[in-house]
């Protein structure tokens, strides 16, 4: 079990220091911005979605701790060409992973997201790990005033 507690740090320390899809998406038609008071994260999330409604491209950009930032790289590696439909079921599952004890940790439609399944046991660092998810759920209904993980 120690390897794969190492592999998953890895995974997030990568993510954390080289973090993918990071930038203002200049031609984004949805935006969001989200902020963690309790340590700080902040991010703005952007979005291209087409008349089909996919996610052609999306970005982030911002600053946080390792667990905010490599979990906002993830996110967009993995919601990118998918429907809006589709973004909306992977919160809820990455949600479900990281606030239920219950939930497996090695869910296959998650993937790489499964390295965060040990922020359960640590209630504050649960908002880290979901701001981003929480800032591209607003972004994906519309949403106007700013997202506070609270």
């Amino acid at each position: 079990m120690s390897e794969l507690r190492e592999l998953y740090q890895q995974v997030i320390l990568d993510h954390n220091k080289t973090p993918r899809n990071f930038g203002k998406l200049e031609c984004a038609n949805r935006e969001q911005e989200g902020y963690n008071p309790l340590c700080g994260d902040h991010l703005h999330v952007y979005l291209q979605v087409d008349d089909d409604d996919v996610i052609e491209d999306i970005r982030f950009e911002g600053s946080g701790c390792a667990i905010s930032k490599a979990s906002a790289s993830l996110m967009t590696d993995f919601v990118k060409g998918k429907t809006l439909d589709e973004a909306r079921a992977l919160f809820d599952r990455f949600h479900r992973l990281v606030t239920d004890q219950t939930a497996p940790v090695d869910d296959p439609a998650l993937g790489k997201l499964n390295v965060f399944a040990g922020v359960r046991d640590y209630p504050a660092r649960v908002k880290c790990a979901t701001l981003a998810w929480h800032t591209l759920r607003a972004a994906l209904r519309g949403d106007k005033t700013p997202v506070k993980t609270e």
